[in-house]
């Protein structure tokens, strides 16, 4: 069962690797500021309803 999960983790992590290597490649630094932005309010307020 450990294992499995494991597995999941490591597929999901090559992923976002390999999604995030593809968006550097192609987006310029002005919308990464607007995706980590979005990203962390999102972040956030997800931290707040889940109290």
């Amino acid at each position: 069962m450990f294992w499995c999960r494991f597995r999941k983790v490591i597929a999901g992590i090559l992923m976002g690797f390999g999604i995030g290597v593809l968006l550097v490649l192609f987006l310029p630094p002005i919308a990464w500021i607007c995706i980590m932005g979005i990203g962390m309010l999102i972040g956030g307020i997800k931290f707040l309803c889940s109290k």
